[in-house]
């Protein structure tokens, strides 16, 4: 199929936890996104995702004119013109998204990362917690399981809290042991789940110190779309964390954003 009159090109993000691919005509507006798991074997995964998602662009991967990847596993992508970082990546994505951000708070399944961009766009510092899952998706995981509760119950289950109750450490293993003896304890289902949040808030407000606390704060990742998380954050800071649009999206939306400039 024909694309002659439009410039096409392909940003996708390699997470641990998800793959997360778009397409841009332009430069400037999505024609497709799609994201699925990662699996156990991140290299099919990713070119399965890219094939569903050029067909249902309704194009051939010739017409891509570039192709840049991103994320955890971006190495492994071979199809990809280019690997760029997942900083530079999340930056372009968040700003293209929320034009005026100017610290990016992205909570992912194995990582978190906290980038400072200043008035031109440009990254100036950037912190980052990736050896450790506590402050990342993982961690809601673990306490997910722990608890047998789903996760996707958790943001309306910390909403009904109404009693504090502390999680001391910041280590994933040890916390699923102090959670447990909540649990022991007596102490309420919505207070201990509340107690989850704040302490990955906690642990990310660490790294947003690190860089700065420079308004407005942007909240991008899986983990964004927790509203339990981003208000336990926003208190954390003392600041509202706004959350981008298909947050999930931003890393591959600023890979193909990447790309668009290459060509």
């Amino acid at each position: 199929m024909s694309t002659s009159d439009t410039t096409l090109t392909l940003g996708v993000d390699l997470g641990s936890t998800a793959i997360k691919a778009v397409l841009l005509a332009d430069g400037t507006t999505v024609r497709a996104r799609r994201c699925v798991p990662t699996g156990y074997n991140a290299r099919q995964s990713a070119e399965q995702l890219v094939s569903h998602l050029l067909a249902e662009a309704g194009v051939d991967a010739g017409d891509v004119a570039c192709t840049v990847a991103t994320g955890y596993g971006r190495l492994y992508y071979e199809a990809a013109d280019r690997e760029v970082s997942e900083i530079t990546c999340h930056a372009r994505g968040a700003r293209f998204l929320v034009p005026e951000a100017r610290t990016v708070i992205d909570i992912g399944g194995q990582d978190s990362k906290v980038i400072g961009i200043a008035d031109t766009g440009r990254v100036f510092d950037f912190a980052m917690n990736d050896k450790c899952a506590a402050g990342t998706g993982r961690f809601l995981e673990v306490m997910s399981r722990a608890l047998h509760v789903p996760i996707e119950q958790f943001g309306e289950l910390a909403g009904a809290s109404t009693k504090q109750v502390p999680i001391s450490t910041t280590c994933t293993v040890f916390a699923e042991s102090e959670v447990v003896g909540l649990v022991a304890r007596g102490e309420a289902l919505p207070d201990i789940v509340a107690a989850i949040h704040r302490s990955i808030a906690s642990r990310v407000a660490t790294l947003v110190k690190r860089v700065g606390v420079t308004v407005p704060l942007i909240a991008t990742g899986g983990v964004a779309r927790n509203p339990a998380a981003i208000a336990a954050l926003s208190a954390e800071l003392d600041h509202p964390v706004n959350v981008a649009p298909t947050p999930e999206y931003a890393g591959a939306l600023g890979a193909a954003r990447v790309a668009a400039e290459s060509t």
